[in-house]
Order: structure tokens, then sequence, then C-alpha cells
């Protein structure tokens, strides 16, 4: 009776033991199945070299009433820079990718300084050397409106020169180019943050 009673328990261990190893072998094959189910379908959140365009709403900073929009596309030969702003005094205003995408001050100052990755000098947008940011002016009419349309080499929507994140800044008086290391473009109007568009 004893005997038997220990061959049921054996039996019964031995079973349990292969049922275990059996749904073991069946998981790891469910789970490398998912895993490399899951590699080829669920897209990278590193979606940088996705990006084909940008935009920046550009609001007032404290005094003024400057806005307006501006887009960035990536074409072939560069990325394309559109800017239409309106509330500006007639006459030129510097017009500036800054560092920081944080335009929480009043007067713009959060932003930082020009985006400028390679450490060079300030200058204008058709110089060889010069901050990524630096675009050089926009000029306003009587009207106070301006029309901004040039396409840039150096930044871009990844790496280094990366613009994502950046901000607009545009300046009360004329960037002269040449003055560093801002060209001494006075305060600043206006700001925006520069975000992937649709």
């Amino acid at each position: 009776m004893i005997k038997n009673k220990f061959k049921l328990i054996l039996l019964a261990i031995s079973g349990f033991f292969l049922v275990l190893s059996a749904c073991n072998s069946g998981s790891s094959t469910s789970e490398s199945v998912t895993n490399h189910h899951d590699v080829d379908t669920v897209p990278n959140h590193d979606n940088s070299t996705l990006i084909s365009k940008a935009i920046c709403v550009v609001t007032p900073t404290e005094g003024y009433d400057v806005k307006g929009l501006v887009t960035f596309t990536q074409t072939d030969s560069g990325i394309l820079i559109l800017a239409e702003i309106e509330g500006l005094t007639e006459g030129n205003h510097g017009f500036h990718i800054h560092e920081w995408g944080d335009i929480s001050k009043s007067d713009g100052t959060s932003a930082g300084g020009h985006f400028n990755p390679d450490g060079a000098d300030h200058a204008g947008p058709e110089d060889a050397v010069r901050h990524a940011g630096d675009l050089g002016n926009l000029i306003a009419d009587e009207n106070g409106k301006a029309h901004y349309e040039k396409t840039d080499n150096l930044i871009s929507f990844s790496g280094k020169n990366n613009i994502i994140g950046r901000s607009i800044v545009i300046h009360v008086d004329e960037d002269d180019l040449v003055s560093q290391p801002t060209g001494d473009a006075g305060g600043r109007v206006a700001t925006g943050v520069i975000g992937i568009a649709k």
C-alpha cells in the first residue's frame, strides 16, 4: 500500500515537472516571437531623421506687439526658412535662432544667446563662418510687416545643428552682422519656440 502511494507521488511529481518544462519551452518560443514582432513593428521614437518641417509661432515680449509665423521646411537644397511677421517698426530687425526653447521671461532673455554649437564668431547668413542661428535681418515695411525667405545649409533637424526645441528671437534694432557677439541688435521684441510641424 505504501509502495503504491510512493509510486503515485513520484508519478505526480514527474508529471508536474514535464508540464512545467513544456510550459517554459512554450513561453520562451512565444517570447522570442513576440520580441521579433516588436522589433519589426514598434516605431523608433528617435524620429529626428523623419522630420521634414518645423514651425515657430512668434509672440511679443512685454511692451511690444510683434507677432507672426516662421516655418522651416527640408528641401534638397537645405532648410527653407519662411517668415511672415507684423507689428514691427519700419526698417531692419535682427532675426536669430537662440539656444534655448525657454521663452518664459517677459523680456525674452530666457532664450539665451545665439544658437552657436561651433563656438564661431557672429556674422551674416551668407558668411562661411557664423553662428548656426545667424539669420541676418527682417526688413519691415512702412506697415510694420516683414517677409523673409531663405534656404539655409547650416541648420538642420538632427545632429549638432538641430534647431528643434530652440527659439526664434526678433530684435528691436538692426543686426550689423559684425559686432560681437550679437550684431548690436538690441533688445528682444518677440520670441517663439521651434517645434515639429505636421
